[in-house]
């Protein structure tokens, strides 16, 4: 099956919470910095002026739609 999201998509988690950047697709190795031993979309953002992560899965996440004014 393939992925729904590629490295470098904005997504967000349905539940609500900050944009998030794909950085590691499900069945990626992990790398060594890659500690928490889950397999799913590892996903970046910033909280405040630090870097966060978390692993998740696919059914968890949608495609970010950028708000309209």
């Amino acid at each position: 099956m393939a992925n729904a999201f590629k490295k470098g998509d904005i997504v967000v988690l349905k539940s609500g919470g900050p944009p998030m950047t794909v950085d590691k697709l499900p069945g990626e190795p992990a790398s060594k910095y890659d500690h928490d031993g889950l397999d799913g979309y590892r996903c970046e953002w910033f909280k405040g002026a630090s870097a966060a992560h978390g692993v998740y899965a696919e059914h968890l996440l949608e495609p970010y739609v950028k708000p309209t004014k």
